[in-house]
């Protein structure tokens, strides 16, 4: 008998073991609740993420553009320093030419050749460096390579509007105008 009491008394402990639920209704909407914080959380740190990587975007872009930009102004003034030294060398290459015509007529070889090496010399070094010099005798009269000094009465139908005789060598720097070569024009 005494079995039968432990028995009996089994089911009544299952029955109270058992959890009976007040209101479904109120946990599934605290749930709710809970999931709808939690996304609205996701959403705005999904979007605050979104602005610093829009942010840090435009950042990296505006530092390249710098970056680029500072590139370009170190070359240019490396250039520019370039041109105004070999613009300074100019007179020096006029002087050669003057003394090497000077010495055309002389008998004196030495002074000659000595002339003529000191003008290769330095031309072939500025031309290395990206000097050129501006062709204009024979050449149809261009207003961006020349500069007219005169105008004379041609001497033949074909030279009218072209070069006639250059009073200064005009040179270019790397596909610039450095001095423009000053011309007589046949008219």
């Amino acid at each position: 008998m005494s079995d039968k009491k432990n028995i009996k008394r089994e089911p009544e402990l299952e029955k109270e073991e058992t959890p009976v639920e007040e209101n479904p209704n109120k946990e599934s909407k605290k749930e709710e609740r809970k999931d709808e914080g939690l996304e609205k959380k996701i959403s705005e740190l999904t979007d605050k993420l979104a602005k610093e990587k829009n942010d840090y975007l435009r950042l990296m872009a505006e530092f390249e553009t710098f970056r680029r930009r500072s590139a370009e102004e170190r070359l240019s003034l490396t250039a520019s320093a370039s041109a105004e030294t070999v613009k300074g060398m100019l007179p020096v290459l006029d002087a050669c030419e003057r003394a090497m015509e000077m010495l055309a007529s002389s008998a004196d070889e030495a002074a000659k050749e000595g002339t003529n090496l000191i003008y290769t010399k330095l031309m072939d070094y500025l031309k290395s460096k990206g000097l050129a010099k501006i062709e204009a005798k024979g050449e149809k009269f261009d207003t961006d390579m020349h500069e007219a000094v005169t105008q004379v009465p041609a001497p033949s139908e074909d030279l009218k509007g072209k070069v006639v005789d250059v009073i200064q060598t005009g040179y270019t720097f790397n596909g610039k105008v450095l001095r423009y070569a000053k011309v007589v024009v046949g008219a």
